[in-house]
């Protein structure tokens, strides 16, 4: 008589291979796009500020060359080795966070307090912070996902975002606050949280932002949501900034002006590099242009997605939505703010607004996105 073997368990072991191709180009066209517009609506600034027209761009290439191969080095990594590190790096930006508000403005002459200045660097805990809360959150509700719609395990879950969101907003930083906010919101309804709780964590958190809003808690809110409403209130003020992006929206056109050809760079745009870049890329590359950006957008999103759906484990499922979603949202509040379709929260275009440190990290972020690529399961029996 034949021996009868017994089956052998789903080990859940993980085969490593080639990290997705798509994505990778998604990411790389965005990043090369970013920097030629970024060159081309700074150069005028640079110039007339410190007298040499490739500052800003020399430095967001080296930055730019950094983070590519960060991304490349950390694709290749096994992304489930993060998640030993999740309680330190969201210990470590709530720290942050705390010295940033505890010691005075690292930036003279700004009246918020969002960046640590180190030499020639700056960098804002708050985009830490983001990332640190994507991954907490993706390690506790892939091993609570059975506890998701428990009291105390939402409470506990609902406690760690509103620390780091009650920080940030203390800076103040309202479009980082509502980031946080929203991407939390994405990873617990992805992580199977009830429609009830939904509905009545949104009704929280918007009428906690409006409110901190009307009572002055968020000073300056009041007033942009004023002139956003009328940005011509105050046409050489506070509506100044709003104006000169939709004029330079506007005089793109259907087909643009032509690479280097806006008239608004021209110190009419305050800092146009910075969150205000989408307007000279609608003035110099017209309405099919912003279009072709908002779809590559688009499409980067919805490849991080399919990664999410092809990843071996519900971690690094939750990591990959949580990292492509910070994108998404981020380029659409930007791009809602610049068309003047909702209130100015100070708020940067990935891959193309000035700022190297945040660079760097968008990068390596999207080389976690590829390193769960990288990743499927090899079942045993």
């Amino acid at each position: 008589m034949a021996e009868r073997r017994t089956p052998k368990k789903n080990t859940g072991s993980v085969r490593r291979g080639k990290m997705d191709i798509p994505f990778f180009a998604f990411v790389l066209i965005l990043l090369t796009t970013g920097l030629v517009m970024l060159f081309s609506s700074s150069y005028v600034y640079s110039y007339a500020y410190y007298g040499n027209s490739y500052r800003f761009i020399l430095r967001q290439g080296m930055f730019a060359v950094i983070g590519v191969i960060a991304m490349l080095a950390l694709s290749r990594l096994d992304y489930r080795i993060l998640r030993k590190f999740a309680w330190l790096i969201y210990g470590g930006s709530v720290v942050l966070l705390l010295i940033l508000l505890i010691f005075p403005p690292m930036v003279s002459g700004m009246d918020v307090k969002r960046w640590f200045v180190i030499g020639p660097l700056n960098f804002q805990p708050s985009e830490i912070a983001k990332f640190a809360v994507i991954l907490l959150l993706s390690s506790l509700i892939s091993a609570k996902q059975k506890k998701i719609n428990e009291l105390s395990t939402l409470l506990f879950l609902l406690f760690l975002i509103g620390l780091v969101c009650v920080l940030i907003i203390a800076e103040p930083h309202l479009s980082a606050t509502i980031l946080v906010l929203a991407i939390s919101v994405v990873l617990l309804v992805v992580g199977g949280l009830g429609l009830p709780y939904i509905l009545g964590g949104a009704g929280i958190a918007v009428g906690g932002i409006i409110l901190a809003i009307t009572t002055g808690l968020i000073s300056y809110g009041s007033d942009r949501i004023r002139f956003w409403l009328n940005p011509w209130a105050a046409p050489k003020g506070e509506g100044y900034q709003t104006i000169q992006s939709l004029l330079a929206i506007g005089s793109g056109g259907i087909m643009g002006r032509g690479i280097g050809q806006s008239r608004q760079k021209h110190l009419w745009v305050p800092e146009p590099h910075n969150d205000f870049i989408f307007s000279i890329v609608c003035e110099e590359l017209g309405l099919i242009g912003a279009m072709v950006i908002i779809v590559m957008f688009a499409l980067l999103v919805w490849r991080g997605f399919t990664i999410a759906l092809r990843a071996p484990d519900r971690f690094g499922s939750l990591m990959a939505i949580g990292l492509t979603v910070q994108v998404g949202l981020q380029a659409m509040l930007n791009i809602f703010v610049v068309t003047n379709t909702m209130p100015n929260t100070g708020i940067s275009l990935p891959f193309f607004s000035y700022g190297g440190t945040s660079l760097v990290l968008l990068l390596a972020q999207m080389g976690i996105v590829l390193s769960v690529s990288r990743s499927s399961r090899l079942e045993k029996g």
